[in-house]
């Protein structure tokens, strides 16, 4: 076994499934730090309309975005599942294959989203005094739509092979070039909240070409014939059956979220800029429960592989413990210090006291968020795709319709916009809690027989 492919089907769980999520949990927060660094220099030097501007097009480039990760998460569901089961020649079709199937994802939605930009805004009734700034920053982010893709998948294939080392690593290198170019385009050259965006596609652009040339250099899963690098439509469409519905998952819940933010822009500038800064403190926020569902994805995929389903229902138990143990804890840091929180992104004392009160909601349903990432890990890795067009489909419902009935209650008001979001989390969290139970996941496993 090479030094950077590692199995996890032996030894403790949980210790499996934590080492594996602190360089998630690292590599994440420095892939939202592009965020808050964005957020703070924008918001900060530019103003609270600038810093509505980029917000107001955060979820429909996720949107974008979502379409491609997708199809490299499912990806990495089966290339684990192989890697678990020991058959090495599947891994190295998954993984040639798959590159193509994002490739050309990543292309389309690139050229899609940049000349569909304008109409989107307008669609989500972005207010006319940020619109162009809207315009800007969202063409430029989505410019980089393939070095998002492209990052992306080298960093499923990689998690999926045991390793969530490497990709931090160049995360780190990326973060430092995104926080100096920042500073050169916004505060030297003046490019505005245009230069704080291309800041962020050439760090991502940076962490993909790293690590991919990381991976053909030192993974022997890269080492390729004639014969993997040939096109394989039956492997091309494995890839796509496992992760249209991911993709469709990640898809829903943006498409949930971008009617959330059009709901928060029906309330004015100041709230949106406040949606703003509460997202960006939750997208932080949101990185330990995501980087354990991966963890625990990845640990399902190799163990379910290898048909040690014990192991798998032990770790996903186990992880649901130290979830809980973390949402407790944040929620009495958000208790005593969201105010302080808030006011690191802006400094408008209306925005602060809306942020104040508008975390300390959030937070009281983080155990539910939790329960969603860690249980949706599991079935991800098991395969269960089928269940993640439905648990997207479920958040759409949930946000489209708790949003629209509280926003016409004058007494809850601007609330309406994160009560939404808990309210949700609270019924897709039991939703997907109940789907693990009845274990329908079980019968996802592969064979080392199996083609792909």
């Amino acid at each position: 076994m090479n030094q950077y492919a590692k199995t996890m089907n032996e030894g403790s769980e949980i210790k499996h499934i934590l080492l594996f999520t602190l360089p998630l949990l690292f590599g994440n927060l420095f892939q939202q730090f592009y965020n808050v660094v964005d957020s703070v220099i924008v918001g900060r030097y530019l103003g609270s309309n600038a810093l509505a501007a980029v917000g107001a097009t955060g979820s429909i480039t996720y949107l974008f975005y979502t379409l491609c990760i997708g199809l490299s998460v499912g990806t990495g569901i089966l290339i684990a599942q192989h890697f678990g089961a020991g058959n090495e020649n599947n891994v190295r079709k998954l993984i040639v294959n798959s590159s193509y199937v994002v490739v050309v994802f990543g292309i389309v939605m690139t050229i899609i989203s940049i000349a569909l930009a304008p109409d989107l805004l307008r669609l989500l009734e972005t207010e006319e005094e940020i619109f162009d700034d809207a315009v800007c920053y969202m063409r430029i982010a989505c410019s980089g739509t393939l070095a998002v893709a492209a990052y992306n998948w080298i960093n499923s294939v990689m998690r999926s092979l045991g390793n969530s080392t490497i990709p931090l690593v160049f995360l780190i290198v990326a973060s430092v070039v995104n926080v100096g170019l920042d500073l050169l385009f916004v505060l030297v050259f003046g490019m505005g909240v245009g230069g704080a965006a291309l800041a962020t596609v050439i760090a991502q652009g940076t962490a993909a070409a790293g690590s991919i040339i990381f991976a053909f250099a030192k993974f022997p899963q890269f080492r390729l014939t004639r014969e993997h690098i040939r096109p394989d439509i039956k492997t091309a469409a494995n890839c796509i059956s496992k992760g249209v519905p991911l993709a469709l998952q990640y898809a829903f819940i943006s498409v949930s979220m971008i009617y959330l933010q059009r709901t928060a822009n029906t309330f004015g500038v100041t709230v949106t800029a406040t949606y703003t800064a509460t997202m960006r403190v939750e997208q932080l926020i949101q990185q330990p429960f995501i980087s354990l569902s991966t963890a625990v994805s990845t640990f399902t995929g190799q163990n379910l592989g290898a048909g040690l389903l014990d192991r798998c229902v032990r770790g996903y138990r186990k992880s649901m413990v130290a979830m809980i143990c973390f949402a407790v804890l944040m929620l009495g840091v958000f208790m005593l210090f969201s105010g302080n929180i808030v006011g690191f992104f802006v400094t408008e004392p209306e925005v602060i006291a809306i942020g104040d009160v508008a975390l300390k909601l959030s937070a009281c349903f983080y155990v539910f968020l939790g329960t969603i990432h860690v249980t949706r890990g599991l079935l991800n890795g098991a395969g269960d795709v089928s269940y993640a067009m439905l648990n997207g489909f479920v958040e759409v419902i949930g946000r489209i319709g708790f949003a629209t009935v509280l926003s016409l209650i004058p007494e809850i008001g601007c609330w309406a916009v994160w009560a939404t979001s808990g309210l949700t989390w609270f019924i897709t969290g039991l939703m997907s809690y109940i789907r693990y139970k009845r274990g329908h996941w079980k019968g996802h496993g592969i064979s080392v027989k199996d083609p792909v």
